[in-house]
């Protein structure tokens, strides 16, 4: 350790003469007051929209956590597996009903100007494109049951997906979601429809941190009864 006081130092040099030298008042702020002017939070489509975005990941993570408590849903349906596939079938519905409210909200609202060109156009298309194949490939891998929350049916996989495109991001289904919302956003020109991505981003980031430690928990569990048998 240097014997040499914090206070004795010398401040370093400071770059570009630091933030005190900055001329905010000279920033051109017409951009950010163009956006606000094409968006209308109070819009009903949009609020609708923003419903369904934030309904979905509650419901699902609700209703498992019920399933995995109760065994409500196998008892109902006869089978973890028929209940699984039940739950399935209508969080895709509810997805469905949710891509339909965006792309009406979208709609609905003024295109930005400064989206229309065709550089935006293929950069939206590009990020449509990795974005399906995230989530047709985190399908793939998972399957149905380890897509639509089977672990809290009881459907437990033997071990963890290590492959693409999970070797490549954690959760890549719903970042893969996120970017076909925001690729949909720029192919439109739309405003809204980027501050609906923003809402869809984060309404997964509550979701995963609900999920991931919720589902290690089943793992762990798992794990225990094994060792002792």
């Amino acid at each position: 350790m240097s014997g040499e006081s914090l206070l004795d130092r010398k401040p370093a040099p400071d770059c570009c003469g630091g933030f005190n030298n900055l001329e905010f008042s000279q920033m051109d702020v017409s951009v950010l007051w163009e956006l606000w002017s094409l968006v209308d939070l109070t819009e009903p489509r949009f609020c609708v929209a923003v419903i369904a975005i934030i309904f979905n990941p509650f419901f699902w993570n609700v209703v498992a956590r019920w399933e995995h408590r109760t065994r409500g849903l196998t008892r109902l349906f006869g089978g973890p597996y028929v209940a699984c596939y039940s739950l399935a079938v209508l969080i895709l519905l509810l997805n469905v009903y949710r891509s339909h409210s965006v792309t009406v909200a979208m709609k609905g609202q003024s295109r930005w100007d400064l989206l229309e060109n065709l550089q935006v156009y293929y950069a939206g298309a590009a990020l449509m494109a990795v974005g399906s194949l995230l989530v047709i490939s985190s399908f793939l891998a998972l399957g149905v049951t380890g897509t639509f929350l089977g672990d809290y049916f009881g459907i437990l996989m033997d071990q963890k997906v290590t492959g693409f495109p999970f070797n490549v991001m954690d959760n890549p289904m719903y970042w893969g979601s996120t970017a076909n919302y925001l690729g949909l956003a720029l192919m439109n020109a739309s405003p809204i429809g980027i501050v609906l991505t923003a809402v869809v981003a984060l309404s997964y980031k509550v979701a995963i941190a609900y999920e991931g430690p919720f589902t290690q928990e089943i793992y762990r569990q798992r794990s225990q009864r094994c060792k002792h048998k």
